[in-house]
């Protein structure tokens, strides 16, 4: 068999991920020869690179098609996702350095391992093969894993990353395991062919107990519930600027997983998946909500929150069709921008020996600093649902989706649990504008006013973006016309 001819122009779609891997390994080498007077260079060349390749796929340089014998997709799908993916890992870079450098914590090698999980999201959702999936999952995951364990210092934070460790290797093996079920039932490991497979054997059990393996596979990606368990004890370890990061980027690329793998590759499966993801909503709906009412810190109310929106996002997978995964997309790039804002929150107020990570941090916050209590009234109220910010949309949009998809039980329980859902969040309001200030708040640097800077513009822009929401939704509708 000849092997065809390749050259560099055959790589061109791969052009923003090959940018970010070359520019991790850049700021390797950069690295060692700064001091700590010059640290800052190391998170502005990150910042730089993720910009870089992040206009690459708004400009669509490079264009479409697929490489590495299919094994890589790029598509108007997988652009969108990953430009959400590089603007939240922007943002992630600048609320990470104030913070870590202040607490003796930032290396050159947090920056690089954002790189490297970037990249593997990138490739996780460009993947047109099982093998490009597992390989972009790991690549995260393994950096996820070190950025979590940053603070060595930490007893909460080495036990979260100990947790976060074993459970998602145990993830990672469901995950295995159901693509080599899927393997052995279809003889290909192509996204592609495995549908034409499924298609022709749409009743095999092998197959089908695959798909089930690969489900909860992503279902603990996501933190949906009933595989939760690791999440609220990692974000709450965690540095609060990794915790930014793991909880906002990645929930975009496993949305991207999700679609390679149930949609591209399980596609004539729908009704099966479908209902396994309804139910995996119904769960993580009831345990987000109900684990955040009784939470007093403000990290581990936001980490139960977060799977309580995860439930809210399957509503719209489980609504299947190009608009169930339309409205998907939706939310889960409104909820990377929202839980970026608010943990964007918890560091631009914290300072060293305060975290403002507790609810009782916040209260009187109006009466000492009334616009940064109105920026944080905006990022409460668009995770509650609240109208015209862009939490309202995301949820109506995927409420519609399941209605569209039949499933008139799923979209009441959803508006259900929106409403109870409201509650945990008024509560943080509530402290800032009716109760009495506790103690002194510390003082504010004058080097974080960059960092205030950026946190306004993210707060606001939930605003902006409720008000004119159309453009991002029809963005995410043509990701998947075609």
């Amino acid at each position: 068999m000849i092997m065809p001819v390749r050259t560099a122009a055959d790589l061109m779609p791969l052009l923003p991920e090959l940018t970010v891997i070359l520019g991790a390994f850049a700021l390797l080498m950069l690295d060692l020869f700064l001091d700590e007077r010059r640290r800052a260079i190391s998170n502005l060349f990150g910042i730089a690179v993720l910009a870089a390749a992040t206009l690459m796929i708004v400009a669509g340089v490079g264009g479409h098609g697929s490489v590495l014998g299919d094994m890589f997709v790029r598509d108007v799908a997988a652009d969108v996702t990953k430009a959400a993916i590089g603007v939240v890992g922007i943002l992630s870079m600048i609320y990470a350095w104030p913070f870590l450098r202040a607490r003796g914590l930032y290396k050159g090698e947090v920056t690089v391992l954002m790189l490297f999980a970037t990249a593997g999201m990138m490739l996780l959702v460009s993947a047109g093969s099982l093998v490009m999936v597992y390989l972009g999952l790991e690549m995260l995951a393994l950096c996820s894993y070190a950025l979590v364990a940053t603070d060595r210092d930490s007893p909460v934070g080495s036990e979260a990353a100990i947790k976060y460790f074993v459970l998602g290797a145990l993830a990672s093996g469901l995950l295995l395991y159901g693509m080599s079920l899927i393997y052995g039932a279809t003889g290909t490991l192509q996204l592609g062919e495995i549908a034409a497979a499924a298609e022709a054997s749409s009743s095999s059990l092998m197959l089908i107990t695959g798909v089930v393996f690969a489900v909860a596979g992503i279902a603990f990606k996501f933190g949906a519930a009933p595989f939760h368990m690791w999440l609220p004890d990692v974000y709450h370890g965690a540095p609060t600027p990794i915790t930014l990061f793991i909880g906002s980027a990645p929930k975009l690329a496993t949305f991207g997983m999700a679609y390679r793998l149930l949609e591209v590759g399980a596609g004539p499966f729908e009704d099966h998946w479908r209902l396994l993801l309804a139910g995996l909503a119904v769960l993580s709906l009831a345990f987000g909500n109900l684990g955040a009412m009784v939470q007093t810190n403000l990290k581990r109310l936001l980490a139960y929150s977060t799977i309580s929106h995860v439930g809210f996002l399957f509503i719209g997978l489980a609504g299947g069709g190009r608009e169930g995964f339309a409205a998907a997309l939706f939310y889960a790039i409104s909820y990377a921008l929202m839980s970026a804002a608010a943990f964007g929150a918890i560091v631009v107020l914290s300072r060293r020996g305060f975290e403002a990570d507790r609810i009782d941090d916040y209260k009187g916050l109006n009466a000492r600093n009334p616009w940064m209590a109105g920026l944080i009234l905006c990022v409460m109220a668009s995770l509650a649902g609240v109208p015209p910010f862009l939490g309202f949309w995301a949820k109506l949009v995927v409420l519609r989706a399941a209605l569209q998809g039949d499933l008139l039980w799923l979209t009441l329980v959803g508006v259900v649990f929106a409403v109870i859902g409201a509650f945990y969040y008024l509560r943080v309001i509530k402290a800032m504008y009716f109760d009495e200030p506790e103690g002194e708040l510390p003082a504010a640097s004058g080097d974080d006013r960059p960092l205030r800077i950026v946190f306004g513009v993210n707060a606001l822009a939930l605003l902006a973006l409720g008000l004119a929401w159309n453009p991002l939704m029809a963005w995410c509708q043509r990701a998947f016309a075609g």
